[in-house]
């Protein structure tokens, strides 16, 4: 009666930890922290959202498996213990909420000046560095630089931009 349950709850936990490795080293991601600077916060905010992901699924699974443990050997203390890491899991994810709400552009923000800097440095410098790293971006997130209401893009664009994606 409780295993499938339990079951489900391990389920989530692996989902969990799963979603977190790939947010965390798939490509549009690590483009972007590769790319960030030091002073910009998406790295910071990168890596905590990787740790606590993985955080919070390593206590759903034990969770899980104390409530599993406990239904088999009909033990209080197990119960208890597998109560407590739900309620950690769910107070770990209050703030988590909190944040997201109150933050709720930062993590675009920050994207965009990670891009604003790499295209103007490419624009001022012309950089085979930077160039190569515009490029790299334009590939992964499917967009091909910025539109200026005067005009001065100085074919940045057909230089680091995909061919079938130049304006």
């Amino acid at each position: 009666k409780y295993l499938p349950k339990t079951l489900l709850f391990q389920l989530l936990g692996l989902s969990i930890a799963t979603m977190s490795t790939v947010t965390h080293y798939g490509h549009h991601f690590t483009r972007i922290s590769e790319t960030s600077l030091d002073g910009n916060s998406y790295r910071v905010i990168h890596y905590r959202a990787f740790y606590f992901g993985i955080c919070l699924s390593m206590t759903l699974i034990l969770a899980a498996l104390l409530s599993s443990a406990a239904t088999v050997r009909e033990s209080q203390c197990l119960t208890a213990m597998g109560f407590f890491c739900f309620a950690l899991a769910f107070c770990g994810l209050i703030p988590a909420a909190y944040w997201r709400y109150t933050h709720s552009t930062e993590v675009e923000d920050s994207i965009m000046d990670v891009y604003d800097f790499v295209y103007e440095e490419v624009r001022r410098n012309s950089s085979s560095f930077r160039r190569h790293e515009l490029t790299a971006i334009h590939k992964a997130f499917l967009c091909c630089g910025k539109h200026s209401p005067f005009g001065d893009t100085t074919d940045v664009e057909s230089k680091t931009c995909p061919a079938d994606q130049v304006h």
